[in-house]
């Protein structure tokens, strides 16, 4: 595979919805398919900006030859979400080894709908028992709050700060068998708060369209059919307050674009990345980091953990093993991948392969150090037509405390 000269990221992307956003994928929802939100799917991927850049050079860029020459080195990263008049602090997903509780009674003050918490506990690698324990060696033993986002400006203080100290501040309890001490109360005064959702699902009704055209269809025209003449759109609301958030490194103007599934107006902002989130995003990853965005890895029959997987089934990346491996169940990983045959405007377009994505807040511990992920080479990522690495596929953070300090003094 030849290796495309990428530029960095440069540009903060936000996107304001002008009404409801589509909220699912893949799956069609019909009535005998509408129990537990079949087919959520949100925020909308990079690969859907990546749509909407490939529409904007197809109508700006008559000649092909130009088109494709100035697309090749795209590269895009998301999705994330910020506060409208602070986009440069845009959040992030909670790393996995920060267990979080939520706080029913407390919400931001900036946006006062979203509901926050705190880091109950932190876990670490420990090499010498290859166990995941939290600050006071414990294994976590609870119910604990999922889908928790954090401020990008917070990155460096859960990234490169111990806490182990907190420990002797936590309160313990017995456990009715009286056996095992739990830690219940770990918290830290001046520890960044994370952040739930700022959107809510929105199901509502639409009128059936024809199969062939986008009309409604006529009930007297079509009375063999006992199928009804609604079907259910999965919208989602996002929080007028803010706004969805990705990374680019080429420039796009400002203004009104289709976004996302039914082609949903959105409201486009582009901004140049401040000097802080250019320096973290450079910063080597060393052993142990962490992603905040999907990661798609394997070839085009067998989806992977990591980009590489020897004959005995051990991954990692090229010459470099994972030693520790934090994460969750994979989510399912899909998109359109454009040049239909079809001539008519606004034709469907070709799906990709359905893969899976490790989630992001997977955090990696390896064996030997590695570089910062924009300098990692296109043969480690997935190419179906482009290289996944255009998407921001497993874009990653340094999470340079992950490892328990037992093992760093060694």
């Amino acid at each position: 595979m030849s290796q495309i000269n990428r530029p960095p990221f440069k540009y903060v992307i936000t996107i304001e919805p002008l009404g409801l956003l589509y909220g699912s994928a893949g799956r069609f929802l019909s009535p005998e398919n509408l129990v537990g939100r079949s087919g959520t799917s949100f925020p909308p991927s990079a690969a859907t900006l990546s749509g909407l850049f490939a529409a904007h050079a197809n109508a700006s860029t008559p000649n092909e030859e130009q088109r494709n020459e100035h697309l090749k080195p795209l590269q895009v990263a998301g999705p994330f979400w910020a506060k409208r008049d602070n986009p440069q602090n845009f959040l992030v997903p909670t790393p996995f080894n920060y267990i979080v509780n939520m706080d029913r009674d407390r919400h931001c003050e900036e946006i006062p709908k979203i509901k926050t918490g705190r880091v109950k506990q932190k876990l670490f690698w420990h090499p010498d028992c290859q166990k995941w324990l939290n600050q006071c060696n414990d294994s976590p033993i609870g119910k604990f709050a999922k889908n928790s986002w954090i401020h990008i400006e917070d990155w460096n203080a859960i990234a490169f700060s111990d806490w182990r100290w907190a420990c002797l501040q936590a309160s313990r309890k017995l456990t009715p068998k009286g056996k095992q001490s739990i830690v219940t109360d770990w918290q830290v005064a001046d520890w960044p708060q994370v952040c739930g959702e700022p959107w809510k699902f929105v199901p509502h009704l639409h009128p059936r369209l024809k199969e062939d055209e986008r009309r409604v269809v006529d009930p007297q025209e079509d009375e063999e059919n006992d199928r009804g003449s609604l079907f259910l759109e999965n919208g989602v609301q996002l929080d007028p307050d803010c706004c969805l958030v990705y990374l680019s490194n080429t420039k796009i103007p400002n203004g009104c674009y289709r976004f996302g599934g039914e082609g949903h107006l959105v409201d486009l902002r582009c901004e140049e990345i401040g000097g802080v989130l250019q320096t973290l995003l450079s910063v080597p990853l060393g052993r142990s980091f962490a992603t905040i965005t999907p990661a798609v890895w394997g070839s085009n029959r067998r989806s992977l953990r990591a980009p590489e997987c020897d004959e005995n089934d051990n991954l990692g990346w090229p010459g470099n093993a994972i030693e520790a491996l934090l994460t969750q169940r994979p989510t399912p990983y899909r998109y359109r991948l454009g040049n239909s045959n079809d001539p008519r405007p606004g034709a469907p377009k070709r799906l990709s392969r359905g893969r899976y994505a490790v989630p992001p807040g997977t955090v990696y511990v390896l064996k030997d150090e590695l570089n910062c992920w924009e300098d990692w080479p296109d043969e480690w990522f997935p190419k179906e037509g482009i290289s996944y690495k255009r998407f921001g596929c497993g874009l990653s953070l340094p999470m340079g405390t992950a490892i328990a300090e037992s093992r760093k003094k060694n």
